[in-house]
C-alpha cells in the first residue's frame, strides 16, 4: 500500500511540474509578443527618421 502511495504521489508530482513548466512557457510567450509590438511600433513610428539619418551618413 505504501508503494502505492509513493508512486501516485510521485506522479502526481510529475504532472504538476509538467503544468508549471507549460504556464511559464505561456507567460514568456505573452511577454515577448507584448516586446515584439513596442519594437513594431517604434520602428513604424521612427522608420522615416532612421532611414533620414543613414541616408545623410552614408551617401
Amino acid at each position: 500500500m505504501t508503494k502505492l502511495f509513493v508512486k501516485m504521489q510521485s506522479l502526481l508530482a510529475g504532472v504538476r511540474s509538467s503544468a508549471d513548466e507549460g504556464a511559464t512557457a505561456a507567460e514568456y510567450g505573452v511577454l515577448l509578443a507584448g516586446i515584439v509590438g513596442v519594437v513594431a511600433i517604434a520602428a513604424l513610428a521612427l522608420g522615416g527618421r532612421i532611414g533620414d539619418l543613414f541616408d545623410s551618413i552614408l551617401p
